[in-house]
């Protein structure tokens, strides 16, 4: 097993967009490896590779029955069903907040041997696609809550045992949720 710690909230590499992946090489596989088993060690629903620290456009999922991993991933929404429901996230500990994602997604990216690959999710899996494409591109759950929810969940953040103090950057997001992606 080679659990990895798992960057928190104010660490810069999470505001980071991660770079695309080009070599599907041994160390590739290594950090697919390293995120499936601190994902499943940490009991996640997904985990994407800036959370180890790793600046690269790759996460690992598991939800709803469905397991894996997308390299390079992109994704569009299916319809303009949405859903609010609850949301953590593994660099926000014990934390969650409703949060409004697309019910109905299919992601594409490949695999780590370069193949296509195609996800198609609703509900659980289609929030994790939306949340760990999120962690690709420095956004955060945090940024895509409603200004009261955004305002309250900083105040309980700010009086978590974990967190360090720093001051936290908040971003606008590059993404509207509604519009495409």
């Amino acid at each position: 097993m080679t659990v990895q710690p798992i960057r928190l909230f104010g660490d810069p590499v999470l505001r980071t967009k991660a770079d695309e992946v080009v070599d599907f090489d041994k160390e590739l596989r290594t950090l697919v490896k390293d995120l499936w088993d601190t994902m499943e060690d940490q009991g996640g629903a997904g985990l994407a590779a800036p959370q180890l620290g790793v600046s690269l456009r790759v996460f690992t999922y598991h939800c709803d029955g469905f397991a894996g991993h997308l390299i390079n991933p992109t994704w569009t929404a299916v319809g303009d069903e949405g859903q609010l429901g609850e949301e953590g996230c593994l660099s926000i500990p014990g934390m969650s907040w409703d949060c409004f994602r697309h019910k109905h997604v299919v992601a594409r990216g490949w695999n780590l041997h370069g193949e296509p690959v195609e996800v198609e999710g609703t509900d659980l899996l289609a929030r994790c696609v939306q949340h760990e494409s999120d962690h690709l591109d420095g956004v955060l759950f945090l940024d895509r809550l409603d200004e009261e929810t955004r305002k309250a969940a900083m105040r309980e953040i700010r009086q978590a045992s974990w967190f360090d103090g720093a001051v936290p950057v908040m971003k606008q997001n590059p993404h509207p949720l509604f519009g495409g992606h």
